[in-house]
């Protein structure tokens, strides 16, 4: 059983991370309260410096993160939650050729632990099961299929990916690109009024 005292721990760590969060500017909101935000989430700490040493990123883990949350809206909490934790598994989960890192694996290992983080945050169950499946799927394609039979949770992790790849090095970024022009065709044709995402 949860007890009360845990159950206020929880509300107050989840509002601290609202506000981070939501902030117009959290990169910076972040950045000038990383002790609180390393309080909250303690697995982010592995990611701050956590070179990628591969030519899609020129940036590391934790700025390539932080870039990406920051492209999302506001007052979209959820997509920036996403993004926050989407890489979180790459520290734990590379390979290293002799020149360049892999990450293949890091989708399923961000999951993991993001389940343990929202869980030990108290969210609802329905709400980490769905934020847990787009950190898991954030670098598959989707699918005219996908997007038929479940167009709103295609939608969110379509958001996700948009960030994530604009945070990518925009020197090879071509094929990510025509990726997101791909997938935003593909909404347009099944929505009565076209959208931009």
């Amino acid at each position: 059983m949860t007890s009360i005292e845990n159950i206020d721990y929880q509300k107050m760590y989840r509002d601290s991370l609202t506000s981070l969060l939501t902030s117009q500017d959290p990169i910076t909101a972040i950045k000038s309260n990383l002790d609180i935000m390393l309080s909250i989430i303690p697995e982010l700490a592995p990611m701050i410096g956590f070179e990628h040493m591969h030519p899609h990123h020129h940036l590391d883990v934790w700025e390539h993160t932080l870039l990406a949350l920051s492209l999302a809206p506001a007052d979209e909490f959820d997509t920036r939650l996403a993004l926050l934790l989407h890489d979180i598994g790459k520290p734990h989960s590379w390979t290293f050729d002799g020149e360049v890192r892999h990450f293949n694996h890091h989708a399923i290992v961000s999951e993991s632990i993001s389940r343990t983080i929202l869980e030990r945050l108290g969210f609802p169950q329905e709400y980490i099961d769905e934020q847990c499946l787009i950190i898991k799927k954030h670098d598959d394609a989707i699918t005219d299929k996908d997007i038929d039979e479940n167009p709103e949770l295609s939608k969110k992790l379509f958001k996700v990916q948009i960030c994530d790849c604009l945070a990518h090095n925009p020197e090879k970024n071509e094929k990510r690109l025509q990726y997101i022009e791909q997938i935003t065709e593909i909404f347009n044709s099944k929505a009565e009024q076209p959208t931009e995402y």
